[in-house]
Order: C-alpha cells, then sequence, then structure tokens
C-alpha cells in the first residue's frame, strides 16, 4: 500500500527494500537530494567471477513506518544487457 499524501525534505534519510535479483532482500539508507526518493535505483552485481553488471530497480512503493519512510524497489529483469554477458559465455545465446 503507498500513501499518496507521503512527503520528504531535502535531506531526510529513508530506507530502501530490495526486492527480486541479486539484491533480494538487502535493504539500504539513503538521503532525499529534492524532496522525494528516488524512481528507480541501478546497482552493481558481480557474478562471482568477478564481472559486475549494473542492475536495475524500479517500481518504488512507499509507505510510513513511525517516523521513517520506508520504499521497496523490484528488480527489472528486462533492464538487463545481455552483452554485458557474452564474454563469460564464449558469445552462446541465452537459454
Amino acid at each position: 500500500m503507498a500513501d499518496d499524501d507521503l512527503t520528504l525534505n531535502h535531506g531526510d534519510e529513508y530506507i530502501v527494500f530490495y526486492k527480486g535479483g541479486p539484491y533480494d532482500g538487502q535493504t539500504d539508507r539513503r538521503i532525499s537530494t529534492d524532496g522525494s526518493w528516488d524512481t528507480e535505483i541501478t546497482v552493481l552485481a558481480t557474478d562471482g567471477v568477478g564481472k559486475e553488471t549494473q542492475v536495475v530497480y524500479q517500481n518504488p512503493v512507499a509507505h510510513r513506518v513511525g517516523e521513517q519512510v520506508q520504499v521497496s524497489y523490484t528488480w527489472n529483469v528486462d533492464a538487463l544487457d545481455e552483452s554485458d554477458f557474452l564474454d563469460e559465455r564464449d558469445g552462446r545465446d541465452l537459454p
């Protein structure tokens, strides 16, 4: 449930919850730079052998718990760039 009247002030802290993807279940703290929360967050994920890939989390859903604003972001698998993985797969197509 999102609170339509939820607001932040410039400099307020909010808590981020990641859903899905490599950051699933992790949290983060962010600072509002413009009086709202981010519309998307891009993070770096590693594949276990040192290759980094940018992962996009979108569709923020915000709610207030006490005095704290919490925003959940969902992994956008469609934003993955398949070319990031080609060198690791010797150019083979994804299954």
